[in-house]
């Protein structure tokens, strides 16, 4: 099945009443994990190359991975830039086949990131392929404190970007290894009232799974980032496969180790986001 678009899979999420999982990649073994995740539920996956992923390795061979994996899955995969922060960088991930960009301008004042995310959506959309912008701030765990999103600034964000995706602060936190937070309904349910755009919730981690469901299932939030609590996964798995025999030194045969545990925490992930009659 060929790569597709972030607007592929999320108009129809949108419709159908379920949400997508944008899935945070750090190299070839969770990719390779996360298809094989996503044909086993028979679902889409987003394939999300974010800014310490893209320091170890150069998004032209990012892309050459996704794009391998995508021409061979059995289900629709998107190539996603997580977190482009600049005009050149979006370029870069479109020149080097991504079917999906997203801006970050959340720190920037609000017309300055309205002016700069839509050059980029214009861009992307004149080659074919999406984009996904922030309005408000999310913050990390133990750094950057949120500045949650105004349903009044969002409405005149998605008007103004033409952006086929908004992220939104909404109580998530990046970074977040607990699900003991939730998030704000209410300040969700604003911005529904007043645009129907697709919404976008990073860190995803740190959502509980019910709260996931329910609103993947009666909201516009259709695409929910989840890396943390998959790398978790993985650097559990990775530490077995070492402690298991400390004259390993081969690192493939370790890291295939890996393959089967995090496919089975991503399944897990992907269910939560499905419609009621999966």
């Amino acid at each position: 099945m060929p790569l597709v678009t972030l607007k592929d899979v999320l108009q129809p999420a949108l419709s159908g009443h379920y949400a997508v999982a944008g899935l945070v990649t750090l190299g070839w073994e969770d990719m390779r994990a996360y298809v094989a995740a996503a044909e086993a539920e028979n679902c889409p996956v987003i394939l999300q190359a974010g800014p310490g992923c893209r320091e170890h390795t150069p998004l032209p061979i990012l892309g050459k991975m996704m794009r391998h994996l995508a021409e061979r899955a059995s289900v629709p995969v998107v190539a996603h830039l997580d977190h482009g922060y600049t005009f050149d960088e979006c370029r870069e991930a479109l020149e080097s086949g991504f079917t999906s960009l997203m801006f970050d301008g959340s720190r920037k004042p609000l017309q300055q990131n309205i002016d700069e995310t839509a050059a980029i959506a214009e861009m992307a959309h004149a080659a074919g392929i999406s984009c996904e912008g922030e309005i408000g701030f999310v913050g990390y765990s133990g750094g950057e404190n949120s500045a949650g999103t105004d349903p009044a600034e969002a409405a005149k964000f998605a008007a103004e970007t033409g952006v086929d995706a908004m992220a939104i602060s909404v109580g998530n936190v990046h970074l977040q290894t607990d699900k003991d937070g939730g998030l704000d309904e209410p300040r969700i349910r604003a911005i529904e009232a007043i645009t129907d755009i697709p919404l976008v919730i990073h860190g995803g981690s740190g959502v509980p799974t019910a709260q996931r469901t329910a609103l993947a299932r009666r909201s516009n939030v259709c695409k929910f980032n989840i890396g943390t609590e998959l790398r978790m996964a993985f650097g559990a798995a990775l530490r077995a496969s070492v402690n298991s025999d400390t004259d390993r030194f081969d690192r493939v045969q370790i890291l295939k180790d890996t393959h089967d545990p995090l496919g089975a925490a991503t399944r897990t992930v992907l269910r939560a986001f499905m419609a009621k009659d999966n």
